[in-house]
């Protein structure tokens, strides 16, 4: 015979009923079926929420209507759907509860209290009610049904509202019933009798724990659970999106994960078919079709070791710290008699090695009662300062990986501790088991979801994601959003989610929960309504649970370069080709770096200097194996590598600013590149990356424009004043042609000063070929001299500089160590 339960989702109504009874009477075909089932979805709520308000004295009526309305709709609908259908002896079962629980709530009105005997036969009356539907509905469909009473023939001992099954009187009192085996049995879940013979119920999930009750007592081939879901998910799939299902799980397995918040089973259920080997499916009844998952003695997954992920929210951990705890024997066990007398659960214990104190976790309901009863079983040490206030702490979640073959399996808990790590969460506790099938880690409860995300990813999908902000739409950040679309299909084979959530102009800011869409992202912008704040995307990652948010500043603009230590201490990294933070002052140099390191974010700006040329990470590296600067040339400019490449070809300094602005490779006001500044910002930030101390002021520069020329006005006035500066730069050109040289505009590192400026090269020299937009850098150090190192290649251009960017954006994505 076969166990199948059914919850109150399956039973919302009419139709579900029917669905049940379809899957009970195709089953029933080839094997006999006993059945377990809930009250009506709602229905105990309502019985919960009606004996509450007769305490306080509350109006009860509208309750007991809505509680009517339910259970008589449903009736009504199925005689309506069936000509057999006894809806008279139904509806005076129905009536027959509804009577007894007003009686009952009348006296507990007069009282303003109710006692637990009474508390439980008022919460299981919707599962008296709802067995004698759904037998009505089998027997209005050709086939024998009959109606089993929980409370002869199951026996639980404890608590009426938290009773333990006591199987073997159970399956005593099953083998002296007659009842038909070629009859579907319909029992009610959630109740069972005492050894008094009183009504008790099974706590939370009580039909659950019935139905295995019930397979255990008959020996059933099988237990199946039914509920709305497909089975067991390796993690909750309201909170993880790419959460799998599990095929099959051994019974420690079940538990540890139903024990730590898995709300699919509930850990009493895996006692009992667990004691006498009976196989538990989890089904949706829904989905009929599907497998569901399977809980036997066995586990069977070669692919992953960690079976699953729960997490258990709304935890208190309760600390019993002092000098009286060290070497004082019973310690422990006063405070755990002192618990468990006052029927609080506790859920996780750790204790530290000096002894100084214990730490314990419960539910945070039981808290204020935790602490009332340690506080009178310590009086006296506590007053005597023997032990420091008990203290609490509140709004904790405890996660949990789960899996047997963890026992056989060296690295998991590193992994497992690396994935919080990514989330910047608090670990406050750490606990395992010597079965070694489970870790669990207290943490801080808002960042409980961001870590149930991480955490999967990287056992279960090796999904390497990138949250990114992007602000900036000019030229760069146009290329790289263009960039960015593009390799979407080449970065999803590669197992990364790179998605852009954010997008914002000096105006407005677009952002979307499931990322902006790339090819439209100018309409998507142009209809938002927000701005770009910290605030703004601090809110949207947390409400989002975004657990690797990068912030990538295409902009030029000084004051959002001014903001990235607070975008660094915000928990996002930074990329940028934005020179102004590295060019700021020294003081806040080092505090960007000193941010980066004690959020552990990385602050990435490649495309700096030399645009794409790996420039920065080269010189890192250098110093890194102990290497030194000694002296440094370089063309860090690619507008002014353009410029003075047409010069070597006799265009004039006008012609050759012109081509190069309408190319893009200016800025838009092209005396910005002019100025030397630019050059000058670049130089100092290789100064800086090798150790040398210095202010943007302490460099010496030259400007590419004459020193009589005027340059104010406009743009476009200024571009048509440029060629009053012609012959001067002729004459320059001219000079230089006849010692054999050319124009370049340099900036170099000697003896501790930087200097920018024109400079007359000749063919030896390593940045004499070096224009048309390219960037050159002669580095030498101790390991390169006298041939020093050089870096070469493409320098300007949107294209070139977004691509560096892109490298960088990429090396935020968090190392993953395999297991």
């Amino acid at each position: 015979m076969q166990v199948l339960k059914f919850g109150g989702s399956s039973l919302a109504d009419a139709q579900r009923y029917q669905m049940v009874r379809d899957i009970v009477l195709d089953k029933q075909k080839s094997e006999s079926q006993a059945v377990v089932l809930s009250a009506p979805k709602g229905v105990t709520n309502n019985l919960v929420a009606l004996v509450n308000a007769a305490i306080s004295g509350a109006d009860t009526s509208a309750l007991i209507s809505q509680l009517e309305t339910t259970l008589f709709s449903i009736i009504q609908d199925l005689a309506q759907q069936y000509a057999n259908y006894d809806a008279a002896a139904v509806t005076k079962v129905a009536e027959e509860k509804v009577t007894f629980l007003k009686q009952r709530l009348q006296g507990i009105q007069l009282l303003g209290q109710c006692p637990n005997s009474v508390n439980a036969e008022i919460i299981c009356l919707g599962e008296f009610v709802s067995v004698e539907i759904f037998a009505e509905l089998v027997r209005a469909s050709g086939t024998k049904s009959i109606v089993i009473n929980p409370t002869k023939l199951l026996v639980a001992n404890g608590d009426y509202l938290e009773a333990f099954a006591d199987i073997e009187a159970s399956r005593k009192l099953f083998a002296q019933a007659s009842l038909e085996q070629d009859a579907v049995w319909v029992m009610p879940g959630f109740c069972a009798q005492n050894s008094e013979g009183e009504l008790v119920t099974l706590g939370r999930n009580g039909s659950d724990y019935s139905a295995a009750i019930l397979a255990a007592t008959i020996d059933a081939s099988v237990c199946e659970i039914w509920t709305d879901v497909d089975g067991v998910y390796n993690a909750d799939p309201n909170k993880v999106f790419e959460a799998q299902l599990v095929e099959q799980l051994s019974y420690q397995e079940a538990m540890e994960l139903s024990y730590f918040g898995a709300a699919v089973l509930h850990p009493k259920t895996i006692g009992p078919i667990a004691r006498y080997n009976i196989a538990c499916r989890i089904r949706n009844t829904l989905n009929p079709s599907a497998p569901g998952t399977l809980i036997t003695n066995e586990s069977i997954d070669l692919e992953h070791v960690v079976k699953g992920i729960s997490t258990l929210n709304d935890v208190t951990m309760v600390n019993v710290a002092g000098p009286g705890m060290k070497g004082m024997v019973g310690m422990a066990s006063r405070i755990f008699d002192a618990i468990s007398r006052d029927n609080i659960s506790v859920l996780l214990i750790t204790q530290s090695s000096s002894e100084y104190s214990i730490s314990f976790c419960i539910h945070s309901a039981d808290s204020a009662r935790a602490k009332q009863v340690l506080e009178q079983a310590f009086e006296l040490e506590l007053s005597n300062n023997l032990l420091e206030p008990i203290e609490l702490r509140d709004e904790l979640s405890v996660i949990s990986i789960v899996g047997d073959g963890m026992r056989m399996h060296k690295g998991i808990a590193a992994k497992f501790f690396a994935s919080l790590s990514q989330t910047n969460v608090n670990i406050v506790a750490i606990a395992q088991g010597s079965s070694e099938r489970s870790i669990s880690a207290v943490i801080e409860g808002k960042k409980s979801q961001d870590a149930i995300k991480v955490t999967h990813q990287n056992f279960f999908t090796n999904l390497n994601v990138i949250d990114a902000f992007v602000v900036g739409c000019g030229t760069v950040g146009k290329a790289l959003l263009k960039q960015l679309e593009k390799q979407q299909p080449i970065l999803k084979s590669r197992n990364i989610s790179l998605k852009v959530y954010g997008l914002a102009n000096s105006r407005q800011m677009a952002l979307s929960a499931e990322g902006l869409d790339l090819a439209n992202w100018e309409s998507e912008l142009a209809s938002a309504d927000s701005k770009f704040t910290l605030d703004n995307i601090q809110q949207f990652v947390t409400d989002n649970h975004l657990i690797n948010p990068v912030i990538i500043d295409c902009t030029s603009n000084e004051a959002i370069a001014d903001q990235y230590v607070n975008f660094l201490s915000a928990g996002f990294h930074v990329v940028t080709p934005n020179k102004k933070a590295n060019t700021s002052s020294m003081a806040f140099y080092n505090e960007l770096r000193q941010a980066a390191a004690e959020t552990n974010r990385r602050f990435l700006y490649e495309t700096n200097v030399g645009a794409g040329l790996p420039v920065i990470d080269t010189l890192q590296s250098l110093l890194s194996a102990g290497d030194e600067l000694i002296g440094f040339q370089g063309i860090l400019s690619g507008s002014l590598s353009f410029i003075f490449g047409k010069l070597d070809e006799g265009m004039s300094i006008a012609e050759a600013t012109a081509i190069a602005r309408s190319n893009g490779f200016t800025e838009p006001d092209p005396r910005e590149d002019l100025s030397g500044l630019d050059v000058a910002r670049k130089l100092l930030i290789m100064a800086r990356e090798a150790g040398m101390e210095m202010e943007l002021e302490d460099i010496e520069v030259q400007s590419v424009l004459p020193a009589s020329f005027d340059d104010a006005g406009s743009n476009d006035e200024f571009m048509e004043n440029l060629p009053k500066a012609n012959a001067e730069y002729q004459k320059l050109v001219d000079d230089a042609k006849a010692e054999g040289k050319v124009l370049r505009y340099v900036g170099s590192i000697e003896n501790g000063k930087c200097r920018c400026g024109i400079q007359a090269v000749g063919p030896e020299h390593p940045l004499f070929a070096i224009k048309d937009g390219e960037n050159a850098l002669a580095i030498e150090s101790l390991y390169y001299q006298p041939i020093p190192l050089v870096i070469r290649g493409y320098g300007a251009g949107a294209d070139v500089t977004a691509a560096g960017v892109f490298a960088d954006l990429m090396r935020t994505m968090p190392w993953k160590r395999e297991v």
